[in-house]
């Protein structure tokens, strides 16, 4: 199939990501374990409310390696329907190239604008392995991908050239965080292709990023706090250092401090956090552990203090 996808959708989401944090929704769960369908409608209307760049359901975020597909499909189609049009949907699909084109073939059913392509499951893989692998699935689809290199999945300059062969590629996310390894794909990259910052608390890193071009990010704090994601999105932009180093100092770097003292809490963390806003996501699922009492107290009191940072309360 060659790529058909039109350039309104691509449009919207470049000027989305010049005038907002990306947001990456949770997947809620019941007590048994099932996805909540209507608790993730609400949960995605809260996050469309507070009018992010686009949405991207069923990420890493939205524990996407521990969904079904029909379970993707009905989330990545509720995003879609609660968006209606407005903020574009980036869909997340990974594993091998046979299952990430099913995941894929879902999201176009569903409605999504985009795909975020995540790395392959488990191998590691020569770059010309790479590069076959995001031609297989972008040949099965009329939606634009953008690839997402971190973990085992690193672009090397030369292989830009052979994923601007292929149409439907339009940007990078990156979770390296090596920027002189991306500032080189930046320049050797189409000029029309969309660069991101996706580390995993990506605001720690927004003005390394910012400075070789590449200011747009994703926010895991929008998920529980859009109102400190934006206060910080509002003030790097404005070039208001004395916030931005103050949330930072007082706030972000304490979050990454508990983050990095459990093994998942990039997701369990953010869960857990949204829990304690009285959002209704439930528990992660398996493999992940969601956090014991001592973790979850400090992350209380760090949320409060944030909260008051920038003059909302809980």
């Amino acid at each position: 199939m060659t790529a058909t996808y039109t350039t309104e959708a691509v449009d919207r989401l470049r000027r989305g990501m010049d005038t907002a944090v990306l947001s990456f929704p949770l997947t809620p769960f019941d007590a048994e374990g099932a996805v909540d369908v209507d608790a993730f409608r609400a949960h995605v209307r809260g996050q469309l409310a507070a009018r992010p760049g686009a949405v991207f359901p069923c990420c890493g975020t939205g524990e996407f390696f521990s969904l079904a597909e029909d379970e993707y499909e009905t989330l990545t189609r509720v995003a879609a329907e609660e968006s209606a049009g407005e903020i574009p949907v980036v869909a997340g699909a990974g594993y091998g190239w046979a299952q990430a084109s099913r995941f894929v073939a879902a999201a176009q059913r569903a409605g999504a604008d985009a795909v975020l392509l995540m790395p392959p499951y488990l191998v590691e893989t020569s770059q010309a392995g790479l590069v076959d692998h995001v031609r297989k699935v972008a040949e099965g689809t009329e939606l634009p991908l953008i690839v997402y290199q971190r973990a085992q999945v690193k672009i090397a300059l030369s292989t830009v050239a052979e994923l601007a062969t292929i149409p439907n590629v339009i940007g990078i996310k990156d979770g390296h965080c090596d920027l002189d390894q991306l500032q080189r794909l930046k320049l050797a990259a189409p000029p029309e292709w969309l660069f991101f910052n996706g580390a995993a608390t990506a605001e720690m890193q927004a003005r390394a990023y910012r400075a070789i071009g590449v200011p747009a990010y994703s926010s895991a704090v929008h998920a529980f706090a859009p109102e400190i994601s934006q206060a910080f999105f509002r003030a790097f932009h404005s070039d208001d250092n004395t916030t931005v180093e103050r949330l930072l100092s007082e706030f972000y770097v304490p979050l990454v401090e508990l983050r990095d003292r459990g093994t998942g809490y990039a997701v369990a963390l953010v869960k857990a956090a949204a829990r304690l806003r009285g959002a209704d996501v439930g528990p992660v699922r398996a493999p992940l552990k969601d956090l014991p009492a001592d973790h979850l107290e400090e992350l209380d009191a760090l949320l409060t203090k944030g909260l008051a940072l920038v003059g909302a309360g809980r």
